[in-house]
């Protein structure tokens, strides 16, 4: 795959978001809409194409944990809002390697999830399904199944995790695509199988936009 020998090339082990994301497209996983750029002016040409609401983040193979580095401006409505925060993200990430910003849309919805890859030495590639977003190590909320998987599998990791219920319809939220999020899960272990090169993959967080997951982090180290 171009994206990973690229990355090779470089002699670097890790995929910014954005490469990261590309290459989950490319199985047909759901990301979020979004745009790399490097300038003011593709700036104002991203926010036409996109539209407000919107998010800012900074966007380099070396940054693995924007939240902690202050270069993720969410919600942002407004033209002097976009630029503010893009000249604060860019002065930040202005000397890592292959930065730049992306500019994403801005998906709403108050569940996260994660789904995470890891190619264990003994079992091979291996699928981890559980809560996400920033307290994800904290609530240690996971189910786990070796890769290849058929979709009963994935569906059975899904409802295996202590907080399944909140996939339900809750608080006036519709419930979960688990047709669509379990194929997800699928293929995830797809990727692993296919790519021997991908080491690990991290999906955080995968936001439910209504009943849909969109991806919204991505992360993949190589070996």
């Amino acid at each position: 795959m171009k994206i990973i020998d690229k990355a090779k090339e470089e002699g670097r082990n890790v995929l910014s978001e954005y490469e990261s994301k590309l290459l989950l497209k490319e199985y047909s996983i759901p990301v979020t809409k979004e745009i790399l750029i490097r300038s003011k002016d593709e700036l104002r040409d991203a926010i036409k194409e996109i539209g407000f609401p919107l998010v800012i983040k900074g966007c380099s193979p070396e940054i693995t944990h924007k939240t902690e580095m202050g270069i993720v401006f969410t919600n942002i409505r407004s033209e002097d809002e976009a630029n503010r925060a893009f000249d604060q993200v860019y002065e930040k990430i202005k000397g890592l390697k292959d930065s730049a910003v992306l500019v994403q849309e801005m998906i709403d919805g108050k569940r996260e999830l994660m789904i995470g890859m890891i190619r264990d030495p003994q079992f091979g590639p291996s699928v981890i399904f559980g809560l996400g977003g920033i307290f994800t190590e904290i609530l240690n909320d996971f189910s786990f199944r070796v890769a290849p998987l058929t979709k009963q599998e994935a569906k059975e990791m899904i409802t295996e995790i202590r907080a399944n219920k909140i996939l339900s319809s809750i608080r006036g939220m519709p419930p979960v695509n688990i047709e669509m999020l379990s194929e997800m899960i699928v293929k995830l272990g797809e990727i692993g199988c296919d790519i021997e090169a991908i080491k690990e993959m991290d999906i955080n967080p995968l936001i439910i936009s209504g009943s849909m997951p969109i991806v919204v982090d991505a992360l993949i180290v190589l070996e």
